[in-house]
């Protein structure tokens, strides 16, 4: 793999295929991609506001004439630092795995972020974690668009001459994850199946889908990797997100069995390996998603609870 640096703004992969990344990767700091061909244009994903998403247009336009005008744009998934921005780019053809777009509409919008970005200060722990996270972006003004074109499974594009695979593996980290494969270029834009440098959060699960998105895209033809968050990697890469959610799992398994509640589990799985991964505090989320899974429990989980668990560890880790 090339020797990627991990700097702000867009890195031309070869063969017209960009990245587009904002360091640190931590919460809200994702990543988006620009493939081209000839006068053709695919987006991958927008950012969680409307500056940002400005910001990095404007950038990709004055490096790419082509991206003038975006034909094509692809969310992998329903989180609003993938699709926030789609404002922007309203007059293109966008599309979305099915079951993301039914999230984009049913879950977290731009106006609840911005009523709990107000309402955080009165929620205590949760609230104050909350804002940690997600006071930097502005959800003001922000009008929801949801892709206009669905699928579900797989679909081919064509962008000029390149072919384009979109490939749904959720759900897994939300409810309708999608892989965009450049096989010609073996390059891959992953969304949030992969975090590099960062524990990844399981809104959703299963755990053994993420497991087989893993695999899916270890069993492809790519070399270079963008993921949702963090570095430009490679297969390496893919392989040390999926030893983390198996360690997880299993620990998570065992403490389970021996009737240990899902917040003490996470705060007693021993995380040394994944010392200098940032974001650590999300564990309690992954092991609460995966205490459902034990239980059979399809309920959504309490978001808000969530954002308290992750708070008190995040409290604990910084004692």
């Amino acid at each position: 793999m090339s020797n990627w640096q991990y700097t702000k703004g867009l890195h031309d992969l070869g063969n017209s295929a960009y990245a587009y990344l904002q360091p640190d990767g931590t919460w809200g700091w994702s990543n988006a991609g620009l493939i081209v061909d000839g006068g053709a244009t695919l987006l991958v994903d927008t950012l969680f506001d409307v500056k940002l998403t400005q910001d990095m247009l404007h950038i990709m336009r004055k490096a790419v004439p082509a991206a003038a005008h975006i034909n094509t744009v692809v969310n992998t998934h329903a989180n609003g630092d993938h699709c926030y921005g789609n404002q922007l780019v309203a007059d293109a053809r966008i599309i979305a795995s099915k079951r993301t777009a039914e999230e984009m509409v049913t879950g977290a919008t731009p106006e609840m972020m911005a009523m709990l970005l107000k309402q955080a200060p009165q929620m205590g722990l949760p609230g104050a974690f909350f804002y940690h996270a997600f006071h930097k972006f502005n959800f003001e003004n922000i009008t929801l668009t949801p892709p206009k074109e669905t699928f579900e499974g797989e679909y081919a594009l064509q962008i000029g001459d390149k072919l384009v695979q979109l490939i749904e593996v959720g759900p897994a980290h939300t409810l309708g994850d999608t892989l965009v494969y450049v096989p010609g270029d073996k390059t891959i834009f992953t969304g949030d199946i992969l975090f590099i440098g960062g524990h990844p959060i399981m809104w959703a699960g299963p755990t053994s889908n993420w497991l087989r998105a893993c695999d899916r895209i270890l069993a492809l033809n790519v070399e270079t990797i963008v993921p949702g968050h963090g570095p430009i990697t490679d297969k390496q890469g893919v392989a040390a997100l999926k030893e983390y959610l198996e360690y997880v799992y299993a620990e998570a398994r065992k403490r389970y069995d021996a009737g240990m509640p899902s917040l003490e589990a996470a705060k007693d799985i021993p995380m040394d390996k994944y010392a200098t991964w940032t974001d650590g505090e999300r564990i309690a989320v992954n092991v609460n998603s995966m205490y459902r899974e034990f239980s059979g429990d399809t309920e959504h989980p309490n978001i808000i609870s969530l954002f308290g668990q992750m708070g008190e560890l995040a409290e604990l880790s910084n004692e």
